[in-house]
């Protein structure tokens, strides 16, 4: 019973916060949530790099660790994404973010610190890294279908993960005032990109319910297993491994549509809608199922 009161505790929080969002975007359909946007890639997603890496006790060689492993998950997903796209006889490239960038910066970071406490927001930190920097290149780049040194330069991410490794590495504490406005700024982003995404799944319309329901259970349900794999293959234990594998089980990030809507043609744009749309509602079953397995096996 303890175990299953834990998982509500983890859970609910999520669903009250998207649906407080949902709730003002019905109230209010022209909601503009642009601010957000740029808030959350300028200031608060490397804020939140920043104070959870520097934070939470989290090793340098751990940081390693786990950067690595997001991206081995990263690129074995991407090999089944592009076949699955293929097969459905989509646009494998400008349609392929939503399938290997998972929203685990606001859902999963917050979710991991619920399930494990502030020793599974340092790992948690760590792969949503990884994320958060192809958010902001990577993502960009399949959207453009061009490559750019300038979207490399002006990525924010980037900049806080290598300021995080140079604390990591040289052991530096944080002076009290940085810990404390990036602790602020990061529980603001959780929760104005949370609310963002409750209002976005208004707007959010699905074109074809056959393919973004199999592409969107592509994504919830083939990353934990890949998680599952590598954690098997390389025999990890713990409460890191549970954290990988919850952070592998988030949906399609609200990122994927913000940055395929400035830089995709609208055929792509509305296919990564309908993937974010089916992958976030299948989630509310799946998610659930991962994160009690975390709990019970992975303390």
């Amino acid at each position: 019973m303890e175990l299953y009161v834990k998982l509500l505790d983890v859970i609910i929080p999520f669903y009250i916060i998207i649906g407080i969002g949902y709730y003002i975007g019905k109230k209010n359909p022209k909601f503009d949530t642009t601010f957000i946007t740029n808030f959350a890639a300028k200031i608060g997603s490397p804020a939140m790099i920043f104070y959870t890496l520097t934070t939470t006790g989290i090793t340098l060689s751990l940081f390693a660790h786990y950067f690595f492993y997001a991206l081995v998950i990263i690129g074995g997903f991407s090999l089944i994404g592009v076949f699955i796209l293929f097969l459905l006889k989509k646009d494998y490239i400008s349609e392929l973010p939503p399938l290997i960038l998972p929203n685990t910066g606001n859902i999963g970071i917050p979710m991991c610190l619920f399930a494990y406490g502030t020793k599974g927001l340092g790992v948690a930190s760590a792969i949503a890294s990884v994320i958060l920097l192809l958010h902001f290149t990577l993502n960009i780049f399949l959207a453009k279908k061009t490559f750019s040194i300038d979207v490399l330069l002006k990525s924010m991410p980037s900049y806080a993960i290598l300021a995080s490794v140079f604390f990591l590495y040289f052991e530096l504490n944080v002076p009290g005032f940085i810990e404390n406005t990036t602790f602020l700024l990061t529980y603001a982003t959780i929760f104005l990109v949370l609310m963002s995404l409750g209002i976005a799944l208004n707007n959010l319309k699905v074109i074809s319910w056959r393919d973004a329901s199999i592409l969107g259970a592509t994504r919830v349900i083939i990353g934990p297993i890949i998680a599952f794999c590598l954690i098997k293959y390389l025999n990890l234990y713990g409460y890191a491994a549970g954290v990988l594998l919850i952070q592998s089980a988030m949906p399609s990030a609200v990122l994927t549509y913000l940055v395929g809507s400035m830089y995709s043609k609208k055929k792509v744009v509305d296919n990564i809608a309908s993937v974010i749309v089916t992958s976030t509602i299948i989630s509310a079953f799946t998610i659930p199922i991962v994160v009690y397995y975390a709990l019970l096996y992975y303390q």
